[in-house]
């Protein structure tokens, strides 16, 4: 059995500035809410847009690709690094999807995702 999360529960974190050697300035860490942390290696299911991220690297996104992430329309809690179980099966942008995997965070590596679903099927939206 997996709980199902939502954007803004995952919506709901807050971040310190804090040194890094790449970073002299410094840079801003997640600081994870509880609840997630209870989920963290546990199974999920979580809805989004799916949003490519090379040709062969997908993220599931709170918000569709015009207004991702990247294009500075939304902070890095709303998009969640993918890692399907098997290969990566054939998606479209902006596909609508709801994936089961197994959730982890990251509050640690400023140069990866904050979330991954890890082992994800697709389950609704093929």
């Amino acid at each position: 059995m997996s709980d199902t999360l939502n954007w803004k529960l995952l919506g709901a974190i807050k971040f310190v500035k804090k040194q890094n050697k790449d970073y002299p300035d410094g840079v801003m860490y997640p600081i994870i809410n509880s609840t997630l942390k209870g989920k963290n290696k546990k199974r999920i299911a979580m809805s989004g847009f799916i949003v490519p991220i090379d040709n062969t690297t997908y993220a599931l996104s709170k918000n569709v690709f015009a207004a991702c992430f990247f294009c500075g329309q939304a902070g890095p809690e709303t998009i969640m690094g993918i890692k399907f179980r098997g290969g990566t099966p054939k998606l479209k942008t902006d596909q609508y999807v709801t994936l089961e995997g197994n959730f982890r965070i990251n509050e640690n590596d400023v140069e990866d995702w904050i979330y991954h679903i890890e082992d994800a099927v697709i389950v609704k939206g093929k």
